[in-house]
């Protein structure tokens, strides 16, 4: 059976399309921009959410629900924040057969009435920190579309915290900026830059805004989430009030921090291959495949119960399937588990019964390796291991040939803007220089801590830090 992907080195996007719809992660919606998430694309995100939500948790964050309506009146309290988001806001003017007294906008992003609960709570410095975290659903109305990448709506965990100092809400805010890199690179296997923003990039409203930038085989970055120091301008607009330890009025320092579904498209790119997707072991669905190899009769029977066994052997440590389907050959089964990226396929006829042993695949390197079946339950979980560090060193490669060093952008920007590709260069931090990237459609990804180049990328003027610039997803 013969793979009908686009070409993956030449059209990118294209082949991005088609295998997530092709592999069961997603479907079309009858809403523009919207998408349906099948159950294979959603046991990707649970098994990512999983894994994050264990964290959060860990670092002293507790999760609560916040309403998806919020009261027009709230956005207005913070000019930045209004403006910035204004452009993609949803509004519910009329419900219950009539128009509502005060519009209401479709949650995208819940700083104001999160913050607003949050006026109501605090009162004392005891009652700092307040560490509150979300899993939801947002809108945020996109002009393009793409799924997991950019969509209408979307699903993520948002973290809002509460500090009585401006030190520990940038602990803060590193912390879990941090726990996001350690996400990619020990669960997802995807190398990031991490990074802040510059000053026309940050989050509306923030002081200061950390990113971390995955780089696509294809040379472009995705933001992968965001960690802001909000410090106290939402405080003030929601009269976040508490009595300090000096018995004095204060107002706290805020944070927030968040990821989404955006990683499932991520790990996508950074992995897949001309077969279709390669998923990383610890959040693959299904870690091992069984595929038994039969003709009929009593041969049947012996080997779906050893299988059975094979299966209970490995359960406790691995996610197992079993692919006894009679309506298709082996050559279409091992086709169909290639395109969805199971790590490792397992194979056993009567002559592998008859010497205790199966076939294991390994779908990233393709090889094909002999093992005893009372050792399966030792080497599986030892292989899937070696695979996640091997995802994550190729991933690492193929992020360091289309991420270069670039001294001028009249150099490096006509580059980008045919061929793509990520520069790391030196910039004054003017947003002069900075409009300068539009022309080549890049923009700065995130400010590096870096300090390698002498002079900005535009001008002449003395770099005060690297930055790191591409186009964006």
């Amino acid at each position: 059976m013969s793979n009908k992907l686009p070409d993956i080195n030449t059209h990118f996007s294209d082949w991005y399309n088609e295998v997530i719809h092709t592999a069961e992660l997603v479907d079309n919606a009858p809403v523009r921009g919207c998408m349906v998430v099948r159950p294979y694309g959603w046991s990707i995100w649970e098994h990512i959410k999983d894994n994050l939500n264990d964290r959060i948790k860990k670092t002293g964050h507790h999760n609560a629900s916040f309403p998806l309506f919020i009261p027009e009146s709230f956005f207005k309290k913070e000019a930045e924040h209004v403006e910035g988001f204004a452009p993609e806001l949803a509004v519910v003017t009329h419900a219950g057969g009539k128009e509502l007294e005060e519009p209401l906008v479709v949650r995208p992003t819940s700083e104001t009435i999160i913050h607003f609960m949050f006026a109501q709570w605090i009162k004392s410095w005891r009652d700092l920190p307040l560490k509150i975290n979300q899993w939801a659903n947002v809108v945020r109305w996109e002009k393009r579309s793409r799924p997991f990448l950019r969509t209408t709506e979307f699903f993520w965990q948002e973290g809002h915290t509460a500090h009585e100092t401006h030190q520990e809400a940038v602990e803060e805010a590193e912390l879990m900026l941090q726990e996001y890199v350690n996400l990619c690179h020990n669960i997802l296997a995807i190398p990031v830059i991490a990074g802040i923003k510059s000053n026309r990039e940050k989050f509306p409203g923030a002081e200061k805004t950390m990113t971390f930038e995955g780089i696509m085989p294809d040379g472009k970055a995705l933001q992968m989430g965001t960690s802001h120091l909000l410090s106290q301008s939402f405080a003030h607009s929601f009269n976040m009030q508490f009595q300090d330890r000096n018995g004095e009025l204060a107002y706290p320092y805020l944070t927030s921090w968040g990821t989404t579904t955006r990683l499932v498209g991520a790990l996508v790119m950074t992995h897949g291959d001309q077969k279709g997707l390669i998923l990383p072991p610890r959040v693959a669905p299904i870690q091992v495949v069984i595929i038994p190899i039969f003709k009929a009769g009593q041969e049947k029977d012996t080997l779906l119960a050893k299988i059975q066994e094979i299966k209970a052997q490995l359960e406790p440590k691995v996610r197992v399937e079993i692919d006894d389907s009679e309506h298709k050959t082996p050559g279409a089964k091992f086709y169909h588990w290639e395109l969805k990226g199971v790590p490792l396929r397992v194979e056993i006829g009567p002559r592998d019964l008859a010497n205790n042993q199966v076939v294991v695949g390994n779908r990233l390197t393709g090889t094909k390796s002999f093992i005893a079946i009372d050792q399966l339950s030792q080497v599986v979980p030892s292989l899937l291991d070696d695979m996640h560090h091997a995802l994550f060193a190729r991933a690492q490669e193929r992020q360091d040939k289309v991420t270069h060093n670039g001294e001028k952008l009249l150099n490096f920007g006509p580059i980008i803007a045919e061929h793509n590709g990520a520069y790391k260069t030196g910039w004054c931090q003017r947003p002069e220089c900075e409009d300068e990237l539009r022309q080549y459609k890049a923009t700065t990804r995130c400010i590096l801590t870096t300090h390698h180049f002498t002079e900005c990328f535009n001008c002449t003027r003395p770099s005060v830090s690297d930055v790191l610039v591409a186009k964006a997803y």
